[in-house]
């Protein structure tokens, strides 16, 4: 297909950057799952281990504890949440790369990674661990996660270049 075709298209044409993001999360949660046991630690350097865990909550087990009903919650509020993204990608004008066409396809990649995660296991599997010595640990993480973070950059660098592009009056 030739570029002019694709426009049509708008922004959804960066969804192939979601579908990416899936497949590498589930890929890597699932190598995860198949070599590591529940709360295996193996160190990378000296900074960074791998460490399987299980998360039943939202970012830094946020609701972790709760009797369950927080499964309905994330899974619901996810799944609007993407189909709302997916809808904002459609509307998007065909304008060339966008930091807010990336960072939403980012996003949406990262929320159906953790999505699938919660329908198929019921709870998301995070194993990228963060520390500094024995002293100070981040909360374990996983691929989509790491999506989305990047993801919510590029909609702040898109807001930055918004703002900066019109004298700090919003969008024209």
């Amino acid at each position: 297909m030739k570029w002019s075709a694709l426009a049509r298209f708008g922004a959804l044409r960066f969804v192939w950057l979601s579908a990416l993001v899936v497949a590498l999360d589930q890929w890597s949660k699932a190598w995860i799952v198949q070599h590591f046991e529940l709360f295996e630690r193996q160190p990378w350097w000296p900074m960074l281990e791998i460490t399987r865990l299980h998360n039943r909550g939202a970012a830094f087990s946020f609701l972790g504890d709760a009797s369950g009903w927080q499964f309905y919650l994330f899974v619901g509020l996810a799944s609007v949440v993407s189909v709302g993204i997916f809808v904002w990608l459609w509307r998007q004008p065909s304008a060339a790369l966008s930091w807010l066409s990336v960072g939403l396809s980012l996003i949406l990649g990262g929320a159906l990674g953790n999505v699938i995660d919660r329908l198929t296991r019921g709870y998301v599997v995070d194993f990228i661990h963060v520390h500094w010595q024995a002293a100070w640990y981040f909360p374990a993480f996983n691929v989509a996660d790491s999506a989305i973070t990047v993801g919510a950059v590029c909609l702040l660098l898109d807001a930055l270049a918004d703002w900066q592009r019109t004298g700090g009056g919003g969008r024209s």
